[in-house]
């Protein structure tokens, strides 16, 4: 009996992180070579900054049932392989690629190609996902998943697969490579060593996803992983935990037990990490190249509007320095906007990113995501702009455009004081400067700054006609 063959998809957002803004490209004729420059730049930073496997696809093609073949289509790099049979086709709905996703599905389907859906946006909103798919698969689906293959062998797929308990992360799951193609990658080393988020930031969907309580890996499980790897990739490492030192004691074990591999890699981390030595010793000599911290706001008031508590205002500065002075870039994740926020908060950020040296800032809007505390809030204070119904026009982007009317600024102040903060800190010599000084991976930190003088360069255009449109 041949075997079953089940197709993973990844489909890109469908927004202005992975190439020209949607407004700009709508509302504007450019002339050839400015078509031409966005192009290169758009196939420049999906290959340089989100060229990462998908973790999720990777973790469920290495679920394997006897009888069933899984591949995996990264719509980045390929073309949907339709000249071969596939008898089920699996795709991960991200929020942001929601129309996409629906539109791939009905495709499949309609050349006789059983469709499941899964991934964030069907775990939180099944209901507006039912009709897209034969089945759904709602939860973490590390266990689950196996479950599905057995019943597409057995020819009776159910319409629903719920996950009722996160997974134990302490049962070990080795994650294969088989079904990637590696050289299409910046890297293959994607790891994540503990799920969920003891943090309760209403902008964030991470805890709702993956709960409050933080879920570990076994340290020998991922020093393991880490070392198969290796054999196959010897490129840097992606540690996509959100929050990579959130259990201080686990972290400084583990990475202290991956030193001797010499590896190179980057993660996500709070600000706390500069004030705890021996963590931060540990990270600096098991290879940590680089940090995304999200700092967010300077005042706490903004921050504490937000439910985001623990990174007091006063503190981090020094945490920042303290972070770089062990050897550790830091890309310093800002939102302005938040409620709180006075006009007064786009000086303090330039003068922080100054004072502290951050390598690669990055200045973002508030966005509302559909599935978060803010987005619900501000639904029912009526300050959202496009309608709360309408999930595809809240994508994740690089704040071409205002989703909510800000709370302590009329709209027509807030948007010229923010693109007059990204012109004067995204400039080509400021660029320059930041990767000369920093205390690594400079020729990194020169890309992501030079990349983000484009990226904001486009937003400030398309803020700029957004103003106009709803004046």
């Amino acid at each position: 009996m041949a075997e079953k063959q089940v197709l993973l998809i990844f489909i890109q957002a469908d927004s202005g992180v992975d190439g020209a803004s949607h407004l700009d490209s709508a509302m504007v004729k450019r002339n050839v070579f400015s078509s031409l420059k966005d192009a290169a730049m758009s196939n420049i930073i999906r290959r340089a900054q989100f060229a990462i496997p998908p973790l999720s696809l990777m973790i469920l093609s290495s679920r394997k049932v006897q009888g069933v073949s899984q591949s995996i289509c990264d719509l980045r790099f390929e073309k949907l392989p339709l000249d071969r049979h596939w008898d089920m086709a699996g795709i991960s709905v991200q929020t942001g690629a929601v129309k996409p996703a629906f539109e791939l599905a009905r495709l499949l389907r309609s050349k006789g190609i059983r469709v499941v859906l899964g991934g964030p946006y069907v775990t939180v909103f099944p209901d507006r996902c039912r009709e897209h798919g034969d089945a759904l698969v709602i939860g973490e689906a590390d266990d689950i998943w196996e479950e599905v293959q057995r019943d597409l062998l057995a020819g009776h797929l159910k319409p629903e697969y719920r996950v009722e308990t996160y997974p134990d992360l302490g049962i070990d799951r080795p994650v294969s490579k088989n079904a990637l193609d590696i050289p299409s990658y910046f890297t293959t080393n994607v790891v994540q060593t503990t799920r969920g988020c003891p943090y309760n930031c209403d902008f964030c969907n991470v805890h709702v996803m993956n709960g409050h309580r933080l879920r570990h890996r076994s340290i020998g499980s991922v020093v393991k992983e880490v070392e198969t790897f290796l054999k196959e990739d010897k490129r840097i490492f992606f540690f996509l935990d959100d929050t990579v030192n959130a259990d201080e004691a686990y972290a400084e074990k583990l990475f202290t037990e991956l030193i001797p591999y010499g590896i190179s890699w980057v993660g996500q981390a709070t600000t706390a990490l500069g004030e705890k030595p021996k963590l931060l010793e540990a990270f600096s000599r098991s290879g940590c190249g680089a940090l995304l911290i999200g700092i967010e706001s300077l005042a706490d008031r903004s921050n504490h509007a937000h439910q985001k508590f623990h990174n007091p205002a006063a503190r981090q500065s020094a945490c920042i320095r303290n972070i770089r002075e062990a050897g550790i870039c830091v890309y310093g994740s800002f939102i302005y906007g938040l409620d709180g926020d006075s006009l007064d908060m786009p000086a303090m950020l330039e003068e922080f990113i100054e004072e502290t040296g951050v390598d690669v800032p990055g200045i973002n809007l508030l966005r509302p995501i559909p599935g978060t505390a803010v987005f619900d809030r501000l639904a029912a204070e009526g300050r959202l702009i496009p309608d709360p119904y309408d999930h595809d026009a809240f994508r994740f982007s690089w704040a071409q455009e205002m989703l909510y009317i800000p709370k302590s600024v009329p709209l027509k102040q807030f948007i010229p004081s923010y693109t007059a903060m990204t012109e004067r800190v995204f400039t080509v010599p400021n660029a320059l400067r930041r990767a000369m000084k920093a205390p690594r991976l400079r020729s990194a930190v020169l890309m992501f700054n030079l990349l983000y003088v484009h990226m904001y360069s486009m937003a400030r255009k398309d803020l700029g006609r957004q103003l106009e449109s709803l004046a």
